[in-house]
């Protein structure tokens, strides 16, 4: 039988046991018609690039199917009837990787450093600019030296 990887996206109202349950759903018909899912990755609630049926977010779940084209085609059918699926995207592949998705290891990267965006530990000082890194000494004392020959013209002048 042919072999696809198809990524499904539901509600994010929706739970996540309710996300398991479509995905039992599917696996109960596909093992009907002689059909099998090899691999099932839970990718989580993540941001959508735009408004897909007014949300914002949903649960993204990749599948490695092996099945026959007419029970996948009853399969999309019976999820584009089902509300809570907002889009499904089936593409036939050569080989189901066992391994981890990029999407899934990138996922597990990122949790370290979430909310840093500049990649250090510690916050921006008064003196690191965002972009270039921190400033040198040097660059400090001729920063004071232009404030204190600012102050002086100014007192001139007056």
């Amino acid at each position: 039988m042919p072999l696809y990887e198809s990524v499904l996206i539901a509600r994010n109202d929706v739970s996540q046991a309710q996300v398991e349950g479509i995905v039992e759903n599917i696996n109960t018909l596909l093992t009907e018609h002689g059909g099998s899912i090899q691999k099932r990755e839970f990718w989580g609630l993540r941001s959508l690039a735009y408004r897909i049926k007014k949300n914002r977010k949903g649960h993204y779940v990749l599948l490695g199917l092996d099945v026959t084209p007419e029970t996948l085609r009853e399969m999309e059918r019976q999820l584009s009837l089902n509300e809570d699926v907002l889009r499904v995207l089936t593409l036939r592949v050569d080989e189901i990787d066992e391994n981890p998705s990029p999407v899934l290891a990138r996922k597990s990267d990122d949790r370290g450093d979430r909310g840093n965006f500049r990649g250090g530990s510690k916050p921006a000082g008064r003196f690191e600019s965002g972009r270039g890194g921190p400033r040198r000494s040097e660059d400090r004392e001729e920063y004071r030296a232009r404030g204190e020959q600012g102050e002086a013209l100014t007192a001139e002048a007056e």
